[in-house]
């Protein structure tokens, strides 16, 4: 489930006070017709507020512990593990109870400007009487606009739990999660080959996923190294480091000496991941 929501604490419980979702769509919330993540749907549609359900989450680990990184049309499931804690008298195998993963923007889940909750519960085993070891996958889709650029970087982790068509608890504060733009790095080293001495001019373009237009889109004045490695060697060294222009496009120039790779490398940013562009070789004479 997608939700881009403002969410509000009202008299102790959780209800969505603003939901970008078209109508057609309220239904369409976890985890079956006619609920919110956030409290009861009434007939009319509109939100009323919910009784907190009394469960726990923690030990919450998303993607593994590694950053999410997204393009602009793949789907990327993302999976998390947790436990969930609850009273010994509540039945968690109800048909009308379940519980999943979430990832939102924001301070807080109360104050999030974007969420993103799994399509369907997580599968749980029992741990003891009071304790269920979870698994959940939240599925990002940048082409269904689940992401905007400027969300890019820090968000964090959380629970949604439901029981019956009154009780739900939203747990937030569950370890910061990174989620990050994809990039793209190029390179072409000309001429080649090239005789000894003479000049190479080395181009590159630094691209990455622009979650507004689902295109790719220079990344501008972001500090590059240039690096190259010994047609018999398997390390790169840098030989300098230049800055992307305006458009993301790279170019500078070295003397050639010997045959080799050269490659740009990107060191990564917050909101976009490291990237490294595939060696291309220069023969010199």
């Amino acid at each position: 489930m997608r939700i881009r929501a403002t969410v509000a604490a009202v008299t102790g419980a959780l209800a969505l006070s603003a939901l970008a979702v078209p109508a057609a769509q309220a239904a369409d919330v976890p985890w079956s017709s006619g609920r919110t993540a956030f409290g009861a749907a009434t007939a009319d549609g509109t939100v009323g507020t919910a009784a907190e359900l009394d469960v726990t989450f923690s030990n919450m680990k998303v993607n593994s512990g590694k950053n999410i990184v997204v393009g602009t049309t793949n789907a990327v499931k993302v999976p998390v593990t947790y436990t969930l804690t609850h009273p010994a008298d509540l039945d968690t195998g109800a048909d009308n109870f379940a519980n999943g993963p979430l990832i939102y923007k924001g301070s807080s889940a109360e104050t999030a400007t974007n969420m993103l909750i799994s399509d369907e519960p997580a599968t749980c085993t029992a741990a003891s009487s009071t304790k269920l070891s979870c698994k959940g996958v939240i599925t990002i889709r940048p082409a269904d606009g689940d992401l905007s650029s400027d969300e890019a970087g820090t968000w964090n982790a959380g629970g949604l739990a439901l029981a019956g068509e009154e009780d739900v608890k939203v747990q937030g504060g569950l370890g910061a999660v990174r989620v990050q733009r994809y990039s793209k790095l190029t390179v072409n080293a000309t001429p080649e080959p090239v005789k000894k001495g003479k000049t190479i001019t080395v181009t590159g373009k630094l691209s990455r996923a622009n979650w507004d237009d689902n295109k790719y889109h220079g990344y501008t004045n972001q500090p590059v190294k240039l690096q190259f490695r010994k047609k018999d060697s398997s390390t790169y060294t840098t030989v300098k480091t230049i800055k992307s222009n305006s458009t993301g496009e790279l170019k500078t120039t070295v003397k050639a000496s010997v045959d080799g790779y050269f490659r740009y490398s990107f060191a990564g940013t917050n909101t976009t991941p490291a990237v490294n562009a595939t060696g291309d070789f220069v023969d010199v004479k």
